[in-house]
């Protein structure tokens, strides 16, 4: 048998110990399918109950999540509209439902406080045409201090960063003044930032700005979020909204 019969015959047929198992593969291949779905299903933020989460901070004038994933068609103009480059395209944490959908960066920008493009240009009003003044008093998250990397709470280093930057008219970010010890065993007095929680409208400039280079010491969550009374950090809050906590 000539050199290229014998190649085409190992092509067409391989020895038993090289053969594709079709079975075993394809069993593989649909529990990989099968864990990664249960992986989507498990950041859904509907799922368990539950209609929020923490990193999924969407444009202010988003309708309620139910019925912002049946409206939102993924067009992308309002990402591509966001002056700051705040709106991000949703990769898994909404979920299998969620995908594509916008939500806010605040690493990469922050939501602008006198601009209301996002929701001019949205064409099924999954994010709501609002007034500039209607938009300030818009709660889309809110911002939260790490006391571990906070420059005056963790280095006894004084910083205003988060302060000067904050846009309500009455700044959501206040400072109490506290003595701190140094390294040097030095006593200082320093500004330790607060957040007003009914002050904070969540835009994340205060995060976006932060000096702190590879993570910033404040954080923007959804918790507070006008869109939905159930995702509430004051006890208060929750005590009126009948959930009994």
């Amino acid at each position: 048998m000539s050199a290229p019969i014998r190649w085409l015959r190992h092509f067409v047929r391989a020895p038993r110990h090289e053969r594709l198992d079709v079975g075993r593969r394809a069993l593989l291949a649909a529990g990989l399918a099968g864990a990664g779905s249960a992986l989507l299903l498990r950041v859904e933020p509907l799922a368990g109950g539950r209609s929020f989460a923490p990193g999924l901070i969407r444009p202010p004038g988003s309708l309620p999540e139910p019925e912002f994933l049946e409206r939102c068609v993924r067009c992308g103009e309002c990402m591509k509209i966001c002056p700051t480059n705040a709106i991000q395209p949703v990769l898994a944490r909404a979920g299998a439902a969620g995908m594509w959908t916008p939500y806010l960066d605040m690493q990469l920008g922050y939501c602008e406080y006198e601009c209301t493009l996002c929701g001019q240009v949205c064409p099924t009003n999954a994010i709501r045409r609002l007034s500039v003044e209607e938009k300030q008093k818009v709660k889309i998250g809110l911002a939260h201090f790490d006391r571990n990397r906070c420059l005056p709470y963790a280095y006894a280093r004084s910083c205003i960063v988060c302060e000067e930057h904050c846009p309500t008219p009455k700044k959501a970010i206040w400072f109490e003044e506290a003595e701190v010890v140094n390294a040097r065993g030095e006593h200082l007095v320093v500004k330790q930032p607060r957040v007003d929680a009914d002050l904070c409208i969540g835009c994340g400039i205060c995060q976006n700005k932060c000096p702190v280079a590879d993570r910033a010491a404040v954080l923007v969550t959804s918790v507070g979020e006008t869109r939905n009374p159930k995702n509430q950090v004051l006890l208060s809050t929750l005590s009126s909204s009948g959930d009994g906590y």
